[in-house]
């Protein structure tokens, strides 16, 4: 694939603290929703032909613009159609971009999925997979959600490419936010005794995730000011906690994650991700 022209620099990222109601936020999510999925059709355009994405091995490049683009449209449809007890009719159905347009489709993708979130405003209820979590249900919950999304899959494509590079800090921060609260807050019981695990970012965030049999819950800080201290620390800046959490990275010592107290309470939190 021959490689495109340098993407534009991206937009300011919303700060990790900003409410998923703050309108500077949403516009901030929607622009690195655009800025992230460009990202990825540059990377993918480098790409060989055909090129297998060392994440997802069972897909090729294609495959991996096909299921965001699929992820992007489907989201677009949730939101429009606002507060509801279960997805739209149809929205789960497999979307197979048409051939030899991959990358038109998968823009057209991105440009429904902002422009339904921009119509709706960020506070506007729609149905989520985490509503019963208690977070919120809202389109800039998704907005939220799907610059993460975004951003792993760039990384993917990148990788695929041979030219991989580090979520940039700012929307790894708040993905890392977004991740712990509202994809670990939705998991059931934790299948192992009870425990906590601090996870620092080398740029001056930090959360706690409390494991027990009610599922996981996140606190933002680590240790002290009054709370137990950690069973568990894994250190390393924002973008390889985010990968290493989506099971991009290894947990094992080879990789760059820095971890101290349980070695083992790590593993097993690396096992029960559900982001694998």
């Amino acid at each position: 694939m021959q490689t495109s022209p340098p993407s534009p620099p991206p937009p300011p990222s919303p700060s990790p603290r900003s409410p998923a109601s703050s309108p500077d936020a949403f516009d901030g999510w929607l622009g690195l929703i655009e800025e992230r999925s460009a990202a990825l059709r540059s990377a993918v355009r480098a790409a060989p032909g055909g090129a297998v994405v060392p994440a997802c091995p069972d897909w090729t490049v294609a495959d991996l613009v096909a299921h965001v683009g699929a992820t992007q449209r489907l989201w677009a449809a949730v939101v429009a159609a606002g507060p509801a007890r279960r997805p739209p009719a149809g929205a789960e159905a497999p979307h197979r971009p048409p051939a030899g347009e991959l990358l038109e489709w998968s823009a057209a993708g991105t440009a429904a999925l902002v422009g339904a979130l921009r119509a709706a405003g960020a506070g506007a209820p729609c149905w989520t997979w985490w509503a019963e979590s208690g977070a919120r249900a809202t389109a800039g919950a998704v907005a939220r959600q799907q610059v993460r999304e975004a951003a792993v899959h760039v990384r993917d494509a990148q990788e695929a490419a041979g030219a991989a590079e580090p979520v940039p800090p700012g929307v790894a921060l708040d993905a890392l936010d977004e991740l712990l609260h509202v994809t670990f807050g939705a998991l059931d019981g934790w299948p192992d005794s009870p425990a906590r695990v601090a996870l620092v970012a080398d740029e001056g965030r930090a959360w706690t995730l409390i494991l027990d049999a009610t599922g996981a819950s996140a606190v933002r800080g680590s240790a002290g000011a009054g709370r137990p201290e950690a069973d568990a620390t894994v250190s390393a800046p924002a973008s390889d906690l985010l990968l290493a959490l989506h099971r991009r990275l290894p947990w094992d010592g080879a990789g760059p994650l820095r971890v101290t107290g349980e070695v083992a309470l790590v593993r097993q939190l690396a096992v029960w991700s559900p982001l694998g």
